[in-house]
């Protein structure tokens, strides 16, 4: 059984900085291609950024480009989402999910998923 553990949300100023991360345990993590959802109270999940096995040719949402970053440490089986620049738009719960296949924007492909962390950014 995979599992997902995400840590690193709290409360910033907008402007500020947050770095999460999702420890995997269970299969061979660098199997996975992982991926970052968020969602916000009566939303759908949203994508937000996604990495492949490797670390290389990751995707990010239009609307984080340019200030989040994702990495991953097959070694530690750790993937890591920085966040910089943030905006209360920001706000919401982040998840960390995993997939066995290529990378994919859509929910629907990541098979396992963490318990998600609150991420709020105030104005």
């Amino acid at each position: 059984q995979v599992q997902l553990v995400e840590s690193g949300g709290g409360l910033v100023q907008a402007g500020g900085s947050l770095r999460l991360s999702c420890a995997v345990s269970g299969r061979t993590f660098s199997t996975y291609t992982m991926g970052w959802f968020r969602q916000t109270p009566g939303k759908e999940r949203e994508f937000v950024v996604a990495i492949s096995r490797s670390g290389g040719w990751p995707e990010y949402a239009d609307s984080v480009k340019g200030r989040f970053t994702i990495s991953r440490d097959n070694a530690k089986n750790t993937v890591y989402l920085q966040m910089d620049s943030l905006k209360p738009e920001d706000t919401a719960v982040y998840y960390c999910a995993a997939t066995g296949s290529l990378i994919s924007k859509t929910e629907t492909s990541y098979q396992y998923w963490g318990q998600g962390t609150q991420v709020t950014v105030s104005s």
